[in-house]
C-alpha cells in the first residue's frame, strides 16, 4: 500500500471527517490532504525526488504529520529524528542519509542548526515555528502548507525505496536507523488496529511523538480509519484530561508513565468518553492498571510487546485480568524463546520448554518486519540469523502460551551465581502503595559479583529502605537473594521517549559514585 494513497482515499471517503484537532488548528480530511499536496509541491521545487531523504526533527504538532505524508506522496524516505537529540546525533543521521531537507520546530531549532551548518552537504532548513528573526535561507513550513494551488500528481509508479527510517535513541554509541518499507508500516498499522479494537472515526489523544514507533503507527492507523488525532498543548496531564473530555477522545495509546500522570491528575473524576486503552514500551504495575480501569472504565484494555524493528509482537487484550502478561503472538508474529547466551551464537532451533527463561526471537517473515539497519550491515547480521530477529529481551512462555517479560539479556543480574531478572523485582516493589516507580540494576560487589540496587520514585517523602526491605522479605513471589540490597530514592527514573528505562544511565551513576 502506498501510504500517500491511504490519505487520498481517506479524503475521498469522508472529506468532512475530523482529521487533526489542536488548540491552534482544526482540519478535516479534505483540508489536511490539501496541505499535504501543498507541502509536496514545495519539496519537489527544492529537488526532492523518489528515493531521496527528508528529515523530520520536531517535538510534536501538525507539521510533522503533514510533512510525513508529503514525503510519502513524493515516493521519498522520511527520516524521523528524536527531538531530544543533541546536534551530534542529528549530524550523524544527516551525514548518513544526505537528507536534502530537515524540518524543525521551536524546541529543536538550535540543535538542528548546529548539526546542519556542520554537515558535509547542508540540507534545506524548514521551520515549523513562529519565532522571529529566522536565519537566512530558512523556509517557513506554514507558508508552504497554506500555499495550496493544485493537487500534486505523486509518483508515476510505486517506488521500492520509499518508506521510513526510525532512528533509535542514540543514548550510547552510534544511533541505529531502522529501515521500514511503506508496506511493512501499512501491515503494522493494520495489526495494531485489529489488536487494539480501533474502529472507523476513532478519536485518539496524539501525544506520542511520530519519531517513535507508537506515534508513527498511530498516525497511519488513524488515516486508515478516518480517525481524528487530538493534539493538546504541552501542559501535562491536566491539559490532556481537559482535551479528552472536550474533544470526546475515545482511545488512548500511551506509555505507562503518561497513564500514571493521568490517574494522579484525574483521581477525583471519570473520563467517560474513553472506551479503549492500550499501552506499550514498558511494563505496567497491577496497581496502575487497576487505577486506569477505575478512571476510564474501558471496554478494551490492551498491552502489546514490540519493538521498532518488529512492531507488535505479542498482545494481551485483557490487562485487568492479568496485567503482568505480555500476551500471545500478534496478528503477524511468530516467536520462540531460546537460551540467553553471552559470547555464543544461539541458533533458532535451540528451543526452551514452557517456564524456562531465555531470549525472545521473532520470525522476520512477518510482513511488518524491518528491512535492516541503515548502512550498518554488520549490526543487521548480528541480530538477524536464519530468518529470526534476536530481540535481546528476556522472557518465558507459560503452559497456556502467554509471554512474560523479564528485562534485557544485558540487564540480567548475576549475584552469587544466581540469575536475577530486573522485571520480577520491580513488579514486587511497585506493589508497595508508596512506590510510584522502581528500576533495578546490578551493582558491582566484591563478594557476590553483583548485588541488586533499586532506584525508587516514592509517592511521599516518608518511605524508607528499611520499610521496602521488610516488604520484599514478606513477598511470597520474591526469593530472599533477589531482594535489593541498596535503595536509592530519586525524583524520576531516566527513560527513552518510548518509556523504556535507561538502565545504562543508572549503572553509570552507580559506577561514577554520583549517587
Amino acid at each position: 500500500m502506498d501510504l500517500s494513497l491511504a490519505l487520498e482515499l481517506a479524503a475521498e471517503r469522508y472529506p468532512e471527517a475530523a482529521a487533526i484537532i489542536s488548540p491552534a488548528l482544526r482540519l478535516n480530511y479534505r483540508e489536511w490532504n490539501r496541505r499535504v499536496h501543498a507541502v509536496a509541491w514545495q519539496l519537489s521545487l527544492l529537488g526532492v525526488k523518489p528515493g531521496d531523504y527528508v528529515a523530520i526533527c520536531t517535538s510534536g504538532g501538525e507539521a510533522p504529520l503533514t510533512m510525513y505524508f508529503a514525503v510519502m506522496r513524493l515516493g521519498a524516505v522520511a527520516v524521523m529524528l528524536n527531538a531530544r537529540w543533541k546536534h551530534r546525533d542529528i549530524g550523524c543521521a544527516l551525514r548518513e542519509t544526505q537528507a536534502k531537507i530537515i524540518l524543525f520546530d521551536e524546541e529543536t531549532k538550535e540543535e538542528v542548526w548546529l548539526a546542519a551548518v556542520a554537515a558535509e552537504r547542508q540540507p534545506y532548513l524548514v521551520q515549523a515555528c513562529a519565532s522571529k528573526g529566522a536565519k537566512e535561507k530558512v523556509f517557513n513550513y506554514f507558508e508552504w502548507a497554506e500555499a495550496y494551488s493544485r493537487p500534486f500528481p505523486g509518483c508515476a509508479s510505486p517506488v521500492s525505496e520509499a518508506g521510513t527510517i526510525l532512528y533509535t535513541s542514540g543514548t550510547t554509541g552510534r544511533p541505529k536507523g531502522v529501515c521500514r518499507s511503506a508496506a511493512s508500516d501499512f501491515a503494522g498499522a493494520l495489526g495494531i488496529i485489529m489488536e487494539h479494537g480501533w474502529e472507523r472515526f476513532e478519536r485518539i489523544l496524539m501525544v506520542m511523538p511520530v519519531y517513535h514507533t507508537m506515534g508513527l503507527h498511530t498516525l497511519i492507523s488513524m488515516v486508515l480509519l478516518n480517525g481524528a488525532m487530538v493534539i493538546p498543548e504541552k501542559g501535562g496531564a491536566g491539559e490532556y484530561l481537559h482535551f479528552i473530555e472536550k474533544e470526546k477522545v475515545t482511545a488512548l495509546y500511551l506509555i505507562p508513565t503518561v497513564y500514571h500522570d493521568l490517574v494522579r491528575q484525574g483521581k477525583h473524576g471519570k473520563a467517560n468518553t474513553v472506551r479503549k486503552l492500550a499501552y506499550a514500551g514498558a511494563p505496567m504495575s497491577a496497581s496502575l492498571a487497576a487505577q486506569c480501569t477505575g478512571l476510564f472504565s474501558p471496554e478494551i484494555f490492551a498491552n502489546h510487546y514490540g519493538c521498532t524493528e518488529m512492531l507488535c509482537i505479542t498482545v494481551n487484550r485483557n490487562v485487568p485480568e492479568n496485567p503482568l502478561s505480555a500476551g500471545r503472538p500478534g496478528l503477524f508474529s511468530s516467536l520462540r524463546v531460546v537460551p540467553a547466551a553471552r559470547g555464543r551464537r544461539v541458533l533458532p532451533h535451540e528451543l526452551l520448554l514452557p517456564g524456562e527463561v531465555g531470549e525472545i526471537i521473532v520470525s522476520t517473515s512477518s510482513p511488518q518486519a524491518f528491512d535492516g539497519y541503515f548502512r550498518q550491515p554488520e549490526l543487521t547480521r548480528a541480530v538477524v540469523r536464519k530468518g529470526w530477529y534476536f530481540t535481546g529481551d528476556l522472557g518465558y512462555v507459560d503452559e497456556s502460551g502467554d509471554l512474560y517479560l523479564l528485562g534485557r539479556v544485558d540487564d540480567m543480574i548475576i549475584s552469587g551465581g544466581e540469575n536475577i531478572y530486573p522485571a520480577e523485582v520491580e513488579a514486587v516493589l511497585t506493589e508497595h502503595p508508596e512506590v510510584r516507580e522502581a528500576a533495578v540494576v546490578g551493582e558491582p560487589d566484591a563478594r557476590w559479583g553483583e548485588r541488586v540496587a533499586a532506584f525508587i520514585v516514592p509517592e511521599s517523602a516518608g518511605l524508607t529502605g528499611k520499610e521496602l526491605e521488610q516488604f520484599c522479605l514478606q513477598s511470597p513471589r520474591l526469593a530472599r537473594f533477589k531482594r535489593p540490597r541498596r535503595y536509592i530514592f530519586v525524583e524520576e527514573i531516566p527513560k527513552t521517549a518510548g518509556g523504556k528505562i535507561l538502565r545504562s544511565v543508572l549503572r553509570a551513576a552507580l559506577l561514577d559514585n554520583k549517587i
